[in-house]
Protein backbone atom coordinates (compact mmCIF):
# COMPACT_ATOMS: atom_id res chain seq x y z
CA UNK A 1 0.00 0.00 0.00
CA UNK A 2 2.28 2.30 1.00
CA UNK A 3 4.17 1.46 -2.51
CA UNK A 4 1.01 2.74 -4.34
CA UNK A 5 1.02 6.01 -1.88
CA UNK A 6 4.38 6.96 -3.20
CA UNK A 7 3.11 7.43 -6.84
CA UNK A 8 1.06 10.37 -6.23
CA UNK A 9 3.40 12.37 -3.57
CA UNK A 10 5.87 11.71 -6.23
CA UNK A 11 3.45 13.05 -8.96
CA UNK A 12 2.68 15.94 -7.27
CA UNK A 13 6.46 16.75 -6.50
CA UNK A 14 7.01 17.23 -10.03
CA UNK A 15 3.96 19.47 -10.69
CA UNK A 16 5.48 21.25 -8.16
CA UNK A 17 8.37 21.23 -10.74
CA UNK A 18 6.37 22.34 -13.80
CA UNK A 19 6.59 26.36 -13.68
CA UNK A 20 10.99 25.25 -14.02
CA UNK A 21 9.81 24.65 -17.61
CA UNK A 22 8.43 27.65 -18.26
CA UNK A 23 11.13 29.56 -17.97
CA UNK A 24 12.55 31.80 -19.88
CA UNK A 25 14.42 31.30 -23.51
CA UNK A 26 16.93 33.64 -22.45
CA UNK A 27 17.38 32.41 -18.95
CA UNK A 28 21.51 31.98 -18.51
CA UNK A 29 21.91 34.37 -21.24
CA UNK A 30 22.10 37.09 -18.16
CA UNK A 31 25.55 35.79 -17.49
CA UNK A 32 26.79 36.93 -21.18
CA UNK A 33 29.62 39.65 -21.10
CA UNK A 34 27.32 41.06 -24.18
CA UNK A 35 23.51 40.35 -23.66
CA UNK A 36 23.12 40.29 -27.71
CA UNK A 37 25.58 38.04 -28.45
CA UNK A 38 26.57 34.61 -27.39
CA UNK A 39 30.48 33.69 -27.10
CA UNK A 40 30.17 31.84 -30.08
CA UNK A 41 28.60 34.21 -32.11
CA UNK A 42 31.24 36.62 -30.67
CA UNK A 43 34.24 34.74 -32.11
CA UNK A 44 32.15 34.23 -35.18
CA UNK A 45 32.26 37.81 -35.93
CA UNK A 46 35.83 37.90 -34.70
CA UNK A 47 37.10 35.14 -37.35
CA UNK A 48 34.76 36.18 -40.11
CA UNK A 49 32.84 33.13 -40.47
CA UNK A 50 29.54 33.52 -42.01
CA UNK A 51 27.56 33.12 -39.63
CA UNK A 52 24.39 32.89 -42.11
CA UNK A 53 24.80 36.13 -43.72
CA UNK A 54 25.66 34.78 -47.70
CA UNK A 55 22.53 32.10 -47.05
CA UNK A 56 20.81 33.92 -49.75
CA UNK A 57 23.55 33.44 -52.30
CA UNK A 58 24.31 29.72 -51.13
CA UNK A 59 21.04 28.32 -50.87
CA UNK A 60 20.25 29.89 -54.87
CA UNK A 61 23.50 28.10 -56.30
CA UNK A 62 26.26 30.49 -55.60
CA UNK A 63 29.15 28.54 -53.90
CA UNK A 64 31.27 30.66 -51.44
CA UNK A 65 35.11 30.59 -50.84
CA UNK A 66 35.71 28.97 -47.92
CA UNK A 67 33.35 25.71 -48.86
CA UNK A 68 34.97 25.95 -52.77
CA UNK A 69 38.51 25.55 -50.83
CA UNK A 70 37.15 22.99 -48.68
CA UNK A 71 35.53 20.98 -51.74
CA UNK A 72 38.53 21.73 -54.01
CA UNK A 73 39.66 18.10 -54.49
CA UNK A 74 36.02 16.87 -55.07
CA UNK A 75 35.84 20.01 -57.69
CA UNK A 76 38.70 19.09 -59.04
CA UNK A 77 39.93 22.13 -59.01
CA UNK A 78 43.12 23.52 -60.57
CA UNK A 79 45.60 25.43 -59.20
CA UNK A 80 45.04 28.45 -60.84
CA UNK A 81 41.53 28.51 -59.49
CA UNK A 82 42.35 27.49 -56.03
CA UNK A 83 44.21 30.73 -55.86
CA UNK A 84 42.12 32.97 -57.20
CA UNK A 85 39.21 31.40 -54.91
CA UNK A 86 41.77 31.95 -51.96
CA UNK A 87 42.22 35.27 -53.00
CA UNK A 88 38.54 36.36 -52.68
CA UNK A 89 38.20 34.74 -49.35
CA UNK A 90 41.43 36.78 -47.81
CA UNK A 91 39.86 39.97 -49.58
CA UNK A 92 36.65 38.98 -47.69
CA UNK A 93 38.44 38.00 -43.99
CA UNK A 94 40.00 41.73 -44.66
CA UNK A 95 36.16 43.38 -44.96
CA UNK A 96 34.40 41.17 -42.56
CA UNK A 97 37.23 40.83 -39.66
CA UNK A 98 36.73 44.93 -38.85
CA UNK A 99 33.17 44.81 -39.43
CA UNK A 100 32.64 41.99 -37.13
CA UNK A 101 34.47 43.78 -34.31
CA UNK A 102 32.69 46.74 -34.85
CA UNK A 103 29.41 44.51 -34.41
CA UNK A 104 30.54 43.69 -31.62
CA UNK A 105 31.07 47.19 -30.44
CA UNK A 106 27.91 48.47 -31.27
CA UNK A 107 26.07 45.84 -29.69
CA UNK A 108 28.26 46.02 -26.16
CA UNK A 109 27.23 49.94 -26.79
CA UNK A 110 23.46 48.64 -26.56
CA UNK A 111 23.93 46.47 -24.02
CA UNK A 112 25.29 49.27 -22.03
CA UNK A 113 22.69 51.88 -22.67
CA UNK A 114 20.59 49.27 -20.71
CA UNK A 115 22.42 48.13 -18.08
CA UNK A 116 23.64 51.99 -16.98
CA UNK A 117 22.00 54.42 -14.61
CA UNK A 118 21.27 56.63 -17.48
CA UNK A 119 17.83 57.65 -18.09
CA UNK A 120 17.34 55.72 -21.65
CA UNK A 121 15.08 57.25 -24.32
CA UNK A 122 13.60 55.99 -28.03
CA UNK A 123 16.20 58.13 -29.66
CA UNK A 124 18.99 56.62 -27.31
CA UNK A 125 17.70 52.83 -28.87
CA UNK A 126 16.92 53.93 -32.26
CA UNK A 127 20.43 55.59 -33.10
CA UNK A 128 22.19 52.20 -31.32
CA UNK A 129 19.96 50.03 -33.27
CA UNK A 130 20.64 51.41 -36.53
CA UNK A 131 24.06 51.36 -36.23
CA UNK A 132 24.31 47.47 -35.69
CA UNK A 133 21.62 47.12 -38.02
CA UNK A 134 23.89 49.38 -40.44
CA UNK A 135 27.07 46.75 -39.74
CA UNK A 136 25.14 44.18 -40.11
CA UNK A 137 23.63 45.01 -43.58
CA UNK A 138 27.92 45.77 -44.67
CA UNK A 139 28.61 42.24 -43.22
CA UNK A 140 26.20 40.48 -45.34
CA UNK A 141 27.17 42.56 -47.98
CA UNK A 142 30.22 41.42 -47.95
CA UNK A 143 29.70 38.09 -47.49
CA UNK A 144 27.36 37.97 -50.28
CA UNK A 145 29.61 39.57 -52.29
CA UNK A 146 32.27 36.64 -52.16
CA UNK A 147 30.08 34.48 -53.42
CA UNK A 148 29.32 36.88 -56.05
CA UNK A 149 33.25 36.53 -57.31
CA UNK A 150 33.55 33.00 -56.33
CA UNK A 151 30.73 31.37 -58.32
CA UNK A 152 31.53 32.50 -61.66
CA UNK A 153 34.97 30.48 -61.47
CA UNK A 154 32.99 27.62 -61.69
CA UNK A 155 31.88 25.50 -64.24
CA UNK A 156 28.65 24.04 -64.25
CA UNK A 157 29.36 20.55 -63.24
CA UNK A 158 31.16 21.78 -60.18
CA UNK A 159 28.53 23.80 -58.99
CA UNK A 160 26.30 21.38 -59.04
CA UNK A 161 29.20 18.75 -57.43
CA UNK A 162 29.45 21.70 -54.97
CA UNK A 163 25.97 21.42 -54.03
CA UNK A 164 25.64 17.98 -53.84
CA UNK A 165 28.87 17.92 -51.18
CA UNK A 166 26.72 20.61 -49.62
CA UNK A 167 23.81 18.37 -49.33
CA UNK A 168 21.13 20.47 -50.96
CA UNK A 169 18.36 18.90 -53.19
CA UNK A 170 17.92 21.08 -55.64
CA UNK A 171 19.98 21.10 -58.85
CA UNK A 172 22.26 24.05 -58.46
CA UNK A 173 23.50 24.29 -62.12
CA UNK A 174 25.01 27.39 -61.90
CA UNK A 175 24.46 30.98 -60.38
CA UNK A 176 20.79 32.16 -60.82
CA UNK A 177 19.49 28.72 -61.98
CA UNK A 178 16.34 29.37 -60.05
CA UNK A 179 15.79 32.38 -62.47
CA UNK A 180 17.09 31.07 -65.61
CA UNK A 181 20.30 33.24 -65.76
Amino acid sequence: MIRFLSIPVLALGLAGAAPAQDASPYAGQDTRAIAGLSEERTEGLRTGAGLGYARAAELNGWPGPLHVLELADELSLDARTRDAVEAIRQDMLAVVRPLGEALIAAEADLDALFSGDKALSPDDVTRATARIGAVEGDLRAAHLAAHLHTAPLLDQHQTMLYARARGYETDHSGPGHKHGQ
